[in-house]
């Protein structure tokens, strides 16, 4: 993979490339509202539940300049979360000070991921620039890090207008950070939202040429978990092969109710 001079890996801080085969109206609309109503969005689902591709599918329609970091497990240290942090942010708002930032990473005093949260809220407030989307992917792999509560905590309150912070994760982030939902400063989408509707898999099965029918069926037996109805659709077959799996099973089922109950012949 492609390294800049400090090592870091560029892929961790671009937008994804792929883009769904079909838009999630729905989830978009409800994001760019989050954008007006509060300082940040967490995505939360377990694997396979389209957060990924929701949020990248959502960087391309929420007409802001978008700042991407994809979060892996090495990046519990704080200085190194701060590096990819602010190269990303660098790429929209070249005011921002890198090297101010870091340096507060490297002091001992117990309270420096506030006071680096503080510092980068105060450099995104400075000047004027085109609304900014922070977008931050798999954050739950550095909660366990002792600096994420106190960053997260001091960072989303303060965030300013023109800013707005999504986060995708498997699980809630610590207690302190997710109950700033009560102060209507964090909206929390979680799987049930995240699930397709009927409608939604039925325009998905359209876009590779099948019919309601497959998608009814699909939509049933996946309960509408983004990654396993998008396998049933794109599977050569297997939808076909659902929908006759469903008939037969149908007819079945009429056939035993037509029966009835098998008599008793013993006297």
């Amino acid at each position: 993979m492609k390294k800049d001079e400090g090592h870091l890996i560029h892929e961790k801080i671009a937008v994804p490339e792929q883009s769904p085969r079909a838009s999630r109206s729905r989830l978009c609309k409800l994001l760019k509202e989050n954008l007006g109503s509060y300082n940040a969005t967490i995505i939360n689902g377990r694997a396979g539940t389209g957060k990924t591709t929701l949020a990248a599918d959502f960087a391309r329609h929420a007409g802001r300049a978008i700042a991407w970091y994809k979060v892996d497990a090495a990046d519990c240290d704080l200085r190194l979360f701060c590096q990819y942090l602010s190269k990303t942010v660098r790429l929209q708002r070249a005011s921002l000070d890198e090297a101010r930032l870091l340096q507060l990473t490297e002091t001992a005093e117990s309270d420096r991921a506030e006071l680096l949260a503080e510092a980068f809220v105060f450099q995104l407030s400075e000047g004027k620039f085109e609304p900014l989307l922070i977008i931050i992917e798999d954050l739950h792999l550095v909660y366990d890090a002792d600096w994420v509560v106190p960053f997260f905590r001091r960072l989303m309150p303060l965030l300013p207008a023109d800013v707005h912070l999504l986060i995708t994760c498997r699980s809630l982030p610590p207690a302190p950070l997710w109950r700033l939902r009560s102060k209507q400063m964090l909206r929390v989408m979680d799987e049930t939202e995240l699930a397709f509707t009927l409608d939604e898999a039925i325009l998905l099965f359209e876009s590779y040429g099948l019919g309601e029918e497959h998608a009814r069926v699909a939509w049933r037996q996946t309960n509408g978990r983004a990654a396993a109805i998008a396998d049933f659709a794109a599977t050569p077959g297997r939808a076909g092969r659902a929908v006759a799996d469903n008939y037969l099973s149908i007819n079945q089922r009429e056939l035993k109710c037509l029966a009835g109950p098998t008599p008793n012949f013993q006297t």
